[in-house]
């Protein structure tokens, strides 16, 4: 992968006004661009629309809309990627049917797809009983971009108690987002362990023993880590622990958590930075660690222990608990706040901790210097770094760096950074026995279904009431035919018990599918899941999901010892 910004997060502010096909203010209807897939035509014409300067660069169409894109570069930048003088001749070299040609996926087909990537943990019992508050987890990922800029991680706490699970939203690349899966927990885990256990591992690695473990991965094969970079990660969290010994002496046993995943998120994205301005004599390496330091990564991450759970937020993914109320239905409550303009504590945040002269040009057109729409993240020493330093590192870096106009373009208003923070807002939250669930999900899903919404599917998935609750046709006119067509839906999941065996896929199948009513329409879902890698991005985003269960006995069983 390389420096420059992927087709998720880069727009260009070039447009033509005469493409009737390609809308700024919305993309048009899915129908309009079938016949031309039917055909393969469509690749013919998105080919040639468009050429770039640097061809190993990873560079989107420029008719995406801005609205729908992380990252968009100032207009000095837009000779990037532009159009073709007179592109819209391309299009005029043949005649299509006029009659609409259908085209879908077999269910089968659609199966495949949506299950791909999906990884299911149950958490083993012990003497046929199931001692921990967490009963396992579904995970999920569906690309938009290519590659997949989302990444996912859970793991097991082995040298303390408790689980971590994670989502993060990757920008300008998957590098960041990449690093940051492999890393964080380590970071955390560490922050978590006692001074006594600090000193043993460290007395191990000086005697060449082999270390205690401190992770149990539970990951998808796909899920992969960077063998490259495994010593030089590893060299960085032994100087992190290295200093925790330092400054601990030992006195004090009790950790705060909250404390822990600040320290933890703060001193990785410190590390990421560090080793792009030191460099790598192996030139890969090197290489690796510009690439991760220039792109840019959010998290959210969740600790659960006992009935402590601590959600841990840098930039827009969210975590949302699924509680069940008395009468059987279903309450969202969220735990993250979302770090973007939309936030007004966050829009204050930035204007106080610049000068009173950048407080019309530190966000604009609701993005950070009128560029980036997340406000905490990750890498983006675009936004950290002195220009003098940016200089320096990519003058002194590989040719494939200094060549990249991306990493040489400079903010518009950059005068005081960094303007942009990886420190990550901590929520806490008690577990009660209605507590069921939690969701852990980048921005793809919440951008297409509403949080109350997601906390219902998921709820009625897992305990099988879906059919208890009546059918809400939201207004519109219904004909008997298409309440007949709903109510035979409702009776086909009854009898099938769904044909889904993960959760987190069962709500990618309705983020993607979902009608005006509610109910997943396989015609929809078969437009959506056909549509090409040119033209996926303009109608969605990654999506990747987690959702935790809770064991309700044992969270129960908490309480009642109080």
């Amino acid at each position: 992968m390389c420096v420059c910004p992927g087709p998720r997060r880069i727009g260009i502010p070039v447009r033509s006004s005469s493409l009737p096909l390609f809308s700024d203010a919305m993309p048009a209807p899915t129908q309009l661009f079938f016949p031309l897939i039917r055909n393969c035509e469509l690749s013919r014409i998105y080919g040639t629309a468009c050429y770039c300067h640097h061809k190993h660069l990873c560079c989107p169409s420029p008719y995406i809309p801005q609205s729908r894109l992380r990252y968009t570069p100032h207009p000095a930048y837009a000779t990037f990627c532009r159009p073709k003088e007179n592109w819209w001749q391309y299009t005029q070299g043949r005649r299509y049917a006029s009659t609409p040609q259908k085209f879908y996926l077999t269910p089968p087909q659609v199966n495949s797809i949506l299950k791909a990537n999906e990884y299911s943990f149950k958490v083993p019992e012990f003497d046929g009983k199931n001692v921990s508050s967490v009963l396992g987890f579904d995970s999920n990922q569906l690309p938009a971009n290519a590659p997949i800029e989302d990444r996912r991680s859970a793991a097991t706490c082995l040298q303390t108690r408790g689980m971590l699970l994670g989502v993060f939203d990757g920008h300008a690349g998957c590098a960041c987002s990449q690093a940051v899966s492999e890393r964080l927990f380590y970071y955390i885990a560490v922050s978590l362990l006692p001074h006594e256990t600090l000193l043993e591992i460290e007395n191990a690695v000086e005697s060449g023993r082999a270390l205690l473990p401190i992770l149990q991965w539970h990951k998808h094969p796909n899920d992969y880590f960077s063998k490259e970079a495994s010593k030089l990660y590893f060299n960085s969290l032994r100087t992190y622990w290295q200093e925790l010994i330092d400054l601990n002496t030992g006195e004090s046993t009790d950790i705060d958590v909250k404390e822990a995943l600040i320290n933890a998120f703060k001193r990785l994205d410190n590390d990421i930075s560090l080793e792009a301005q030191v460099g790598d004599p192996n030139s890969f390496l090197n290489y690796l660690v510009l690439r991760v330091a220039f792109s840019g990564a959010t998290a959210c991450v969740a600790h659960v222990d006992g009935v402590d759970l601590h959600v841990a937020n840098t930039g827009d993914s969210r975590a949302m608990l699924g509680v069940q109320e008395e009468d059987g239905s279903w309450s969202a409550v969220t735990l993250s706040n979302d770090h973007n303009a939309q936030n007004e504590r966050e829009l204050e945040r930035l204007k106080l901790e610049h000068p009173k002269n950048e407080a019309k040009s530190v966000v604009k057109q609701d993005r950070l210097l009128g560029l980036l729409m997340p406000f905490r993240a990750f890498g983006d020493v675009k936004f950290k770094w002195s220009i003098d330093l940016q200089k320096r590192v990519i003058e002194s870096g590989p040719d494939q760096l200094n060549d990249n106009e991306y990493t040489k373009f400079i903010p518009p208003n950059y005068h005081t950074p960094p303007y942009l923070t990886a420190e990550p807002e901590v929520t806490y939250h008690r577990l009660r026995p209605q507590d069921k669930f939690l969701v852990l999900a980048t921005d793809g899903l919440w951008e297409t279904m509403h949080r109350q919404d997601v906390v219902r599917i998921v709820g009625e998935y897992l305990t099988g009431m879906h059919h208890q609750q009546p059918i809400a046709v939201g207004g519109y006119k219904v004909t008997l035919g298409q309440m007949h067509g709903l109510l035979t839906e409702r009776r086909t999941k009854m009898s099938s018990v769904f044909e889904d065996q993960n959760a987190a896929t069962h709500l990618i199948r309705h983020a993607v599918g979902n009608n005006e009513f509610g109910t997943v329409d396989h015609e929809r879902l078969s437009k959506m899941l056909s549509l090409p890698e040119e033209l996926a991005r303009m109608y969605r985003d990654d999506i990747t999901i987690i959702v935790v269960q809770f064991n309700s006995h044992v969270v129960g069983a908490y309480q009642n010892q109080e």
